[in-house]
């Protein structure tokens, strides 16, 4: 990355603070742009999906939603775990201990080895936990189907993390954008070709989806091993010769590593009672599909800021590795400039323009479920839109926490808050009259909350003396 710096008497020279801003948003969209194309490529397979689904029965569409939030706690326990090599590469770049990153990567890979085949043991769990969960008969079904195919995308998926987050924390953001290319357009070929059974291929409804996903995301994960073990790789970062297990390393890497996996197990599993819930309101099976809809759009929308969070992450870790918080904290609060005026742009859609997004999922065979999911679904992204421009700044300033190590504070918080400030209340309202939209209003309360909480910590400026590279830290 070049930063442009014109000569000392230029009327543009960098004592200009607008300048000094400018430059600063450029280095950053630089490191973000290739990490929003990439986020935005697999949001946009999840939402194939789920169109897909939404044509082959509504029904589907809210299992679906149902089993993804299910599924997504323990995986986003392994993947935001496995992607947490991202900082300790980061920091070890900026420190100049370029030796040291390919025995960080092993480490990764050994946890998502681990995890991913654990996963094939939560199939022995899933029909009596979805039936416990008292969904009708139909819907659950559906469940515990979509769910028993989607643990083959463990493994491949926590692979794929892993080797997104060495090029991240290199700064290489461009190669993530081949890895989630591949799984995009694989993904929606085999969707249409094992959802629909076209081609002469099985009709195998809601479970083709999760083997789609599953084949995708296994080609993505090999095309990135390749790259990970290029021999260039080896002489820069020993990323072959380092392939012991180091026990002290492992030991720093799960310290800082499994609670910033666990910030996104917290919230996934908060998100799931909720839905579940969803499911059990007035006009429930409306309800869920129209959730489905809104978290679909809210992901399709937020991701992009994800992409510039997870910039945000790299700079700030490989400034604490040159010892430079202050540059930390600048390419913090510039991630939460540019990511807030696009989520406000995001947001004057939801607004006005809710019909561009509702008829992705449009489908007729019900009328009568879609006339109520439709009107759902409008009120809701009107929530979303607070929820999301909220989360833009969350999501920046979270990154830069775990960026210098500060994992256990935001997993913390992860933790307690989503259950008094949203699940509660919506359990304790779900006959009310209005409560499906009563629900999303106090998630956007919930965002309101954690983001005044995170800004307070980083103000407070503990992070800036933190190191997880360090091993006396």
């Amino acid at each position: 990355m070049t930063v442009v710096t014109p000569p000392p008497n230029h009327p543009d020279s960098n004592d200009k603070p607008l300048f000094k801003a400018w430059c600063r948003w450029k280095t950053l969209l630089a490191l973000a742009w290739p990490l929003i194309v990439a986020n935005s490529f697999w949001n946009i397979q999840l939402t194939i999906d789920r169109v897909f689904l939404g044509h082959f029965s509504t029904e589907a569409l809210g299992a679906a939603m149902a089993v993804m939030g299910v599924f997504w706690v323990p995986m986003a326990l392994l993947q935001g775990t496995a992607n947490y090599v991202m900082t300790f590469v980061a920091q070890y770049y900026g420190a100049k201990e370029n030796d040291k990153i390919g025995a960080a990567v092993w480490q990764s890979l050994y946890v998502c080895l681990f995890g991913g085949l654990t996963f094939f043991l939560l199939v022995f769990l899933s029909q009596p936990f979805f039936a416990m969960v008292g969904h009708s008969a139909n819907v659950q079904a559906l469940e515990v189907e979509y769910f028993d195919s989607l643990t083959y995308t463990a493994l491949p998926t926590a692979l794929v993390a892993a080797v997104s987050g060495f090029f991240t924390g290199l700064g290489r953001t461009r190669t993530v954008i081949g890895l989630n290319l591949i799984g995009m357009l694989l993904n929606a070929l085999l969707d249409w070709l094992l959802i629909f059974g076209n081609w002469g291929f099985p009709k195998l409804g809601v479970a083709g989806a999760g083997y789609a996903t599953a084949i995708a995301t296994y080609a993505a994960a090999i095309y990135g091993l390749v790259l990970l073990f290029q021999s260039a790789h080896e002489r820069d970062f020993r990323v072959r010769s380092a392939w012991r297990i180091d026990l002290q390393l492992l030991r720093r890497f799960l310290k800082y590593g499994f609670p910033s996996g666990l910030q996104w197990a917290f919230e996934g599993l908060a998100f799931t009672v909720f839905l579940i819930i969803m499911g059990h309101m007035r006009d429930g099976d409306a309800a869920l599909a129209a959730s489905s809809i809104g978290v679909t759009v809210m992901m399709l929308s937020v991701l992009p800021t994800m992409g510039v969070a997870q910039a945000v992450m790299t700079l700030s870790g490989q400034h604490l590795g040159e010892k430079k918080p202050d540059e930390a904290a600048r390419v913090t609060w510039d991630g939460v400039q540019i990511s807030c005026l696009y989520m406000l742009v995001m947001a004057v859609s939801f607004f006005t323009i809710p019909e561009f997004y509702l008829n992705w999922f449009k489908n007729e065979q019900n009328q009568a479920l879609w006339s109520q999911v439709s009107v759902f679904a409008a009120q809701i992204l009107k929530l979303v839109a607070i929820f999301t421009t909220l989360d833009s700044i969350y999501l920046n300033v979270s990154f830069a926490l775990k960026g210098a190590g500060d994992t256990r504070f935001v997993s913390a918080l992860a933790l307690i808050l989503p259950w008094p400030t949203f699940v509660l209340p919506t359990y304790l309202t779900r006959a009310h009259e209005h409560a499906l939209l009563l629900s999303w209003a106090y998630v956007a309360l919930y965002s309101l909350v954690i983001c005044s909480v995170l800004i307070w910590r980083f103000r407070q400026g503990r992070w800036r003396t933190m190191s997880v590279i360090d091993p006396s830290s």
